[in-house]
C-alpha cells in the first residue's frame, strides 16, 4: 500500500507539473466498479475495483494542418481483494489525429501485472509478475449537443510477457509460454466542460500452453471489469 501511495503521488505530481510547462489539455480521474477474475478451471471471483488514471497532451493536434498530437499518461489499478485478483500499473504514450468529431491514435503501453498466489490441490504456486508491451489503437467519437457525448474503443493482441519472480519468493516454476491473449475496452461518457463522467467495460484474456511451466493452467486468466467514474479536464 505504501508503494501504491508513492506511485499515485508521483503520477499526480507529473500531471500537475506538466500543466504550466505545456499549457495543454489533460484529464485526471477515478473509476470504480467491479472486477471478475477467473483462472482457468477455478471459479470466477468478484471484487471491488478502483482505477486512478490520467493523461495529458505534450503536443496538441492541428487538424487544419493534418499534424498529429502526442499524448502520455498512466493508470493505477487495484482490487479490494489482492488474494484472488491482480494489481496493475501502466504507462502509455503515442500520436493521435483529430478528424472532425473523430480522434484516432495508437498508444505504446507498458503494463505491469502483479498476479496473486495460486492455490491448487492444497499447494501454493507463486505466479511471476508479468510486464507486457501493448500497441492498442484508440478511437474516440464525439456526438450529441455541442459534441459533449463521447464513445471510445481500444484494444490489442498481447505479446509474450516479460516475467519477474516476486521479491523474496523462490523460483517455483519456469516461465509459461504464451499461446495468445488480448484486451478490449469500450467507454461511453459525457463531457460537462471542467469535468466528465463515463462508464467502461473491459475484457482481457491470457492463455498459455498447457505444459509443465503452466501446471493445471494456473496462468490462464480472464478478467471482466465494469466501472463508472468521474474526472477533471485541465
Amino acid at each position: 500500500m505504501r508503494k501504491l501511495c508513492l506511485l499515485f503521488l508521483s503520477l499526480s505530481s507529473l500531471f500537475l507539473a506538466a500543466i504550466p510547462a505545456y499549457s495543454q489539455r489533460g484529464t485526471f480521474g477515478i473509476d470504480a466498479g467491479q472486477t471478475s477474475d477467473k483462472y482457468d478451471t477455478q471459479s470466477a471471483n468478484n471484487a471491488g475495483f478502483v482505477s486512478v488514471n490520467g493523461k495529458f497532451d505534450i503536443i496538441q493536434a492541428k487538424p487544419k494542418d493534418g499534424k498529429p498530437g502526442i499524448t502520455v499518461g498512466g493508470d493505477i489499478r487495484f482490487p479490494s481483494d489482492t488474494n484472488n485478483h491482480p494489481k496493475e500499473f501502466a504507462i502509455f504514450g503515442g500520436p493521435y489525429f483529430e478528424i472532425h468529431n473523430l480522434t484516432i491514435g495508437v498508444n505504446v503501453q507498458v503494463r505491469k501485472i502483479i498476479q496473486p498466489i495460486a492455490n491448487q490441490d492444497n499447494q501454493t504456486f507463486p505466479r511471476s509478475t508479468m510486464e507486457v508491451l501493448e500497441l492498442p489503437p484508440v478511437i474516440t467519437y464525439k456526438f450529441g449537443p455541442d459534441h459533449h457525448v463521447f464513445i471510445q474503443a481500444q484494444g490489442a493482441p498481447e505479446f509474450t510477457p516479460h516475467f519477474h519472480v516476486p521479491h523474496g519468493t523462490p523460483l517455483v516454476l519456469p516461465n509459461p509460454n504464451l499461446d495468445h491473449g488480448y484486451y478490449i475496452r469500450g467507454t461511453l461518457g459525457y463531457n460537462f466542460g471542467k469535468w466528465y463522467a463515463r462508464a467502461s467495460y473491459e475484457t482481457s484474456y491470457f492463455k498459455f500452453n498447457p505444459n509443465n511451466n503452466n501446471p493445471s493452467k494456473i496462468y490462464n486468466w480472464r478478467a471482466d471489469i465494469v466501472t463508472a467514474g468521474i474526472g477533471i479536464n485541465f
